[in-house]
């Protein structure tokens, strides 16, 4: 078998070399009505822009059929047709390739080189939980998400600030966000010596107030750095205070001491530390134009200030039911999980993360008396469960949308609706199937009741024929490296002030995925039938030494699958329930 990872970005770069000079013409399909007749698709206008006539030389079709090199995947077969070249693709082989790594699907690819050093730093942090606004919760949100988008693509980050108030560090694990603390301001002694020199005296040469070292004019910082990169024209003047004194050293050592620098490479490297490093401030739309002072007066006074510094602003956060005072808090309390005979406390269990997984019987027990989920029992595990559960659903809302876009929030109710498609619950609860089917087959293998899983290498995959599996894997597993390094894409060689973040894709794709598993789930019995459908449906527990297949049962729609999987596994009578 061959060896190595396939990528859809490997494979249309081939593809489009294949066809000679020019602009990238080859797409990936995605829908199941065209992915039932191919794969790729060269659209038949790019053609006739490329070829004159339209009419691709039998010499590329015939290198396009014959593709192959590292990352590409094996083509069956390419040909003409009204939409354009079509071209499909060997999918037991893709099939085999996939699934026989299938982890190494699961991490973005390595970058050839070191990652960046990017300092991301939300300035919301530097308040307490109780006066933190939607939007600051947002901003929050989105720099835990792109911290750890980031360190999966092998870039080097750090975390800025060191959160210092004493009710922030429990406010945030409650969120399941990983950001430093610490106890001590940073050393503001050498900024200060450098302020002091630029200070403008008081206009009436009285006193400043406590606090406060002066004014400092920013027009030089502006002009130099001109209007058009982005900054508000309106800045003039800025107010130097030991807390923004504060606020400069701690980036300006977040800037020149990463873990691993060694002391005495330190003076020497500090110089090249600041050119490779860029700054993202992760703000609210309410606290970027304090930040663009912040980022002139760094430049002001200090010359070793990184070049790129970029601005990630998230939009407004808008909460349809609540007052406009509504605090991080008061919303995270205000946000109960999902509610509903949909979710059991299995479910909820399952689709929580792995720290929960550990929810003691008599909880289990408890999801078949409590459907409606009216009140929290006493059970500290369910106290956990639903905590995880409010949080999945709180991050689902705020990184759904476009971070640089306005969010709205529906809290009238009080309350998640479970039905639907298109929010996290969905995400959720699908989570938990694929959970609970996988702990079935476990409990019911050390039961002795299905056979150890079979090697790889020793299954048919050209019996994997229903449109579904295939695209749970083209459109599920192939791409989802491709997609971890999108989330991480920063555009900070982009001329300009601003820059954006696509966490809206991770939550896109995680709904496209639930509803493809859905439907197929709906449709396909994969762990057997129950006892009752068993007897309708003839009995399976005499087939041992034969091939199992999945049967479709009485009540499945026409079509249902019954793929055969692998030889010598049957279920027996003892086994009822369907995964």
């Amino acid at each position: 078998m061959a060896t190595g990872r396939l990528g859809v970005g490997e494979t249309l770069g081939a593809l489009n070399t294949a066809l000679g000079p020019g602009d990238p013409v080859w797409f990936k399909e995605t829908r199941a009505r065209h992915l039932r007749a191919r794969d790729f698709l060269a659209p038949r206008p790019a053609l006739q822009a490329r070829f004159g006539d339209g009419q691709v030389p039998e010499r590329v079709v015939r290198a396009v059929a014959g593709l192959q090199g590292p990352g590409v995947a094996p083509v069956l077969r390419c040909a003409p047709t009204p939409a354009g070249l079509a071209l499909q693709l060997q999918r037991p082989a893709v099939f085999e390739r996939v699934l026989g790594a299938v982890a190494a699907y699961a991490a973005p690819a390595a970058p050839a080189a070191p990652g960046p050093r990017v300092v991301l730093h939300c300035p919301a942090l530097r308040s307490a939980p109780g006066v933190l606004r939607l939007s600051q919760l947002r901003a929050v949100l989105v720099a835990d998400h792109l911290a750890r988008a980031l360190r999966a693509h092998g870039a080097s980050v750090r975390l800025v600030p060191a959160v210092r108030d004493p009710h922030m560090p429990t406010f945030l694990q409650q969120l399941c966000v990983d950001w430093p603390a610490a106890s001590q301001r940073a050393d503001t002694e050498a900024l200060r010596s450098l302020a002091l020199a630029e200070l403008s005296p008081a206009r009436d040469g009285g006193a400043l107030p406590p606090g406060v070292l002066g004014t400092v004019c920013l027009k030089e910082v502006m002009q130099e750095r001109g209007h058009a990169a982005g900054y508000d024209p309106n800045l003039d003047k800025c107010l130097v205070t030991e807390d923004l004194l504060s606020v400069l050293a701690e980036l300006q050592e977040a800037v020149r001491h990463w873990p691993g620098d060694g002391p005495a490479g330190l003076a020497a490297a500090a110089e090249a530390d600041a050119d490779g490093c860029m700054v993202v401030h992760v703000v609210s739309c309410e606290e970027e134009f304090q930040q663009q002072k912040l980022d002139l007066l760094w430049w002001k006074l200090d010359v070793q200030a990184p070049l790129t510094q970029k601005h990630l602003v998230c939009g407004p956060v808008k909460a349809a039911g609540a007052p406009g005072t509504l605090t991080a808090p008061e919303y995270y309390e205000r946000r109960p999980p999902p509610r509903g005979p949909r979710l059991t406390l299995l479910h909820m269990q399952s689709a929580a993360c792995p720290g929960v997984q550990g929810v003691g019987t008599e909880a289990r027990q408890g999801a078949s008396t409590s459907p409606d989920w009216g009140t929290t029992p006493a059970d500290p595990a369910w106290t956990e469960v639903f905590s995880v559960l409010s949080v999945a659903t709180i991050k689902f809302e705020m990184l759904s949308t476009a971070p640089q876009s306005q969010l709205l929030l529906a809290l009238a109710d009080g309350s998640v609706s479970t039905k639907g498609t298109k929010s996290g619950t969905f995400v959720m609860y699908n989570c938990a199937r694929l959970a609970t089917l996988f702990d079935g087959y476990e409990h019911s293998m050390e039961q002795g009741l299905y056979p150890t899983f079979p090697p790889v290498s020793s299954l048919d995959f050209s019996l994997l024929q229903d449109e579904g599996e295939w695209l749970l894997l083209f459109n599920g597993v192939l791409p989802f490296p491709d997609l971890l390094s999108q989330t991480a894409a920063l555009a900070c060689a982009a001329p300009g002030l601003h820059t954006t973040a696509r966490t809206e894709m991770m939550c896109k794709f995680l709904i496209q995925l639930s509803m493809d598993f859905s439907s197929y789930y709906n449709r396909v019995h994969i762990l057997g039938v129950s006892t009752a459908r068993r007897g309708r449906g003839g009995a399976l527990a005499g087939v041992q030494g034969k091939q199992w297949k999945r049967p479709a049962g009485p009540f499945s729609p026409p079509g249902a699958s019954t793929t055969p999987v692998w030889s010598n596994v049957c279920p027996s009578p003892a086994s009822a329930g369907r995964a």
